[in-house]
């Protein structure tokens, strides 16, 4: 059997060393090295999606790997792709590292400097471990294994105050309404208010967690309070000092536990940036950050999106912006602040309608927010585009919970219409006012045209009025022949009169403005006038 390795290694010397030792391997296909943690989850994400057949049987991680530290990165491998064994490359081979890597689930560890002995004898018994368990899921339990697990959605206030919470607990109110399971943790760990939204009074936090080696399902299930909604919910510590006690290895411990027991886990990280809401952005399958259509919020999110990028944490290109308080009269557009951040803008933009907010927040029953709401409309469209919501079959079963006629209703808005929905009705509602503003521009077009017209008439009469009133002919017949020569037929009946006024023969022209269409009149009238000057006239 051909074992397929991949290494993440963050130095390029080490890199080098390690895949010239990987190429001797015999039955190895090693895969190019990934340079940090971030890369190395996305690529086994990215397989995973595919098949548990795609994963590599044997991933290497460097002691000096970035910018996840190496045990905190196994300990999320493990727990995210169980079929793949893990290897930690390190320096320290003593008996204290030796347990901590396999506490943390690490299938062995390999002394620097490489050798090849070593590194052939680890990689194999490795590589049989996990072809043991794939068989054991594929054969006893595949419903066992979903890949990564659920799915992570982190939102992340641009500044304080731009709508995080209640997008966050919106976001999770509709997968739940969906039949998703769904968890929402409240990592806003000095001000967290999801508990003030949906009206709760519990004692237990994520605090509580942060001296836990080992969070099993019931030590989980102590400190989570379980919502009439349906919602798990992990909330901020009520003592906002001791925020400082959870950790990014705490915050990736919680969310990999969460994750693996739930479809659905939404994080509100707040505005401020600490170790554990760094941690959850960097884990998390879909970032949001929300910015409200303002200058102050649109650089503050342009620094966050920046901050993130230098630490390592998240690509601007992986981050969704949510633009909140959103006005089409507004100055600041989502085009704009899609180029000023670099990032994707969701195509679900929240409306301004606090109003509609009011009531429910003031009661702290964000729950019970009407579906006709805008805003609620908005944000269970925007858990639509994430794919956050299923559709709803008949006769569900399992932990899925029946949603309410309310929560129906908002799926169905979103379902049926979304942004397409809005851009129709303000369409139908514009139509109106733009027809009017066509039909006035095209009455004005005719008025000038028969206003041009009439001018052009009036002076070929009156030149061909001068010529014969030389010669003692016709002057009103040659007045009149030259002027109806000059107008279009709808235009032919008009009002044609020369006559001389000192040393100049005067012409003038009457026509009539269609309404509308040409022929087509309805009393308006516009004159033209010119004059040319008699011949052989000495006064």
């Amino acid at each position: 059997m051909t074992v397929r390795i991949l290494p993440a290694v963050g130095d390029i010397d080490s890199a080098r060393a390690l895949t010239t030792l990987l190429s001797q391997l015999a039955d190895t296909e090693p895969a190019p090295p990934v340079p940090d943690s971030t890369a190395l989850l996305d690529t086994l994400a990215r397989l995973a999606a595919e098949s548990l057949d795609e994963l590599p049987e044997v991933v290497l991680v460097h002691e000096r790997i970035g910018p996840v530290p190496a045990l905190d990165l196994i300990r999320d491998l493990v727990m995210r792709f169980p079929a793949v064994g893990v290897i930690l490359i390190t320096a320290d081979t003593s008996t204290g590292v030796l347990t901590a890597a396999m506490d943390s689930g690490a299938r062995g560890i390999i002394g620097l400097p490489l050798g090849y002995d070593a590194l052939a004898e680890r990689v194999q018994a490795a590589a049989a471990w996990s072809a043991g368990m794939r068989r054991h899921l594929h054969s006893g339990a595949p419903e066992l294994y979903a890949g990564p697990g659920g799915t992570v959605v982190t939102v992340t206030g641009a500044k304080g105050g731009v709508g995080a919470t209640v997008t966050a607990v919106q976001l999770a109110l509709a997968a739940r309404a969906s039949g998703r399971s769904v968890a929402l943790v409240d990592l806003d760990l000095q001000s967290g208010d999801v508990a003030s939204y949906l009206d709760v009074q519990f004692r237990r936090s994520v605090a509580d967690l942060a001296a836990i080696s080992d969070i099993n399902p019931r030590v989980l299930q102590d400190a989570v309070y379980t919502h009439d909604s349906g919602i798990a919910l992990l909330l901020a510590p009520a003592e906002g000092e001791r925020g400082e006690e959870v950790t990014d290895r705490v915050a990736r411990q919680v969310l990999g536990a969460l994750r693996s027991r739930h479809d659905v886990v939404v994080v509100d990280c707040g505005s401020q940036m600490n170790s554990a809401t760094a941690a959850a952005v960097e884990m998390a399958d879909q970032a949001l950050l929300l910015v409200t259509p303002d200058v102050i919020a649109v650089r503050a999110a342009k620094r966050m999106v920046r901050m993130w990028d230098r630490l390592q944490i998240r690509k601007a290109e992986e981050t969704t912006t949510v633009v909140n308080r959103f006005a089409r009269g507004t100055e600041i557009q989502p085009s704009l602040v899609e180029r000023v951040t670099g990032t994707k803008v969701a195509r679900s933009a929240v409306p301004a309608a606090f109003k509609e907010l009011q009531s429910v927040v003031d009661a702290g029953r964000l729950q019970d927010l009407d579906a006709r709401s805008t805003v609620k409309q908005a944000l269970w469209a925007l858990a639509g585009e994430l794919d956050l919501v299923v559709a709803q079959e008949g006769g569900g079963g399992g932990r899925r919970r029946k949603a309410s006629s309310s929560d129906r209703g908002a799926l169905t808005l979103r379902r049926r219409g979304g942004d397409r929905g809005a851009v129709t009705l303000e369409f139908a509602g514009m139509f109106p006012l733009l027809l009017v503003v066509m039909t006035i521009l095209w009455q004005a077009v005719l008025y000038g045209y028969s206003y041009s017209l009439a001018g052009n008439a009036a002076d070929e009469a009156a030149r061909a009025a001068t010529a014969a009133y030389a010669v003692n002919e016709d002057v009103a017949g040659a007045c009149a022949a030259a002027g109806s020569e000059h107008l279009p037929g709808a235009w032919s009946g008009a009002e044609i009169d020369c006559g001389p006024a000192g040393s100049v023969m005067r012409a003038t022209v009457e026509v009539d403005v269609p309404l509308f269409f040409p022929g087509f009149d309805a009393g308006f009238h516009v004159r033209g006038s010119a004059g040319a000057a008699l011949e052989g006239d000495d006064g």
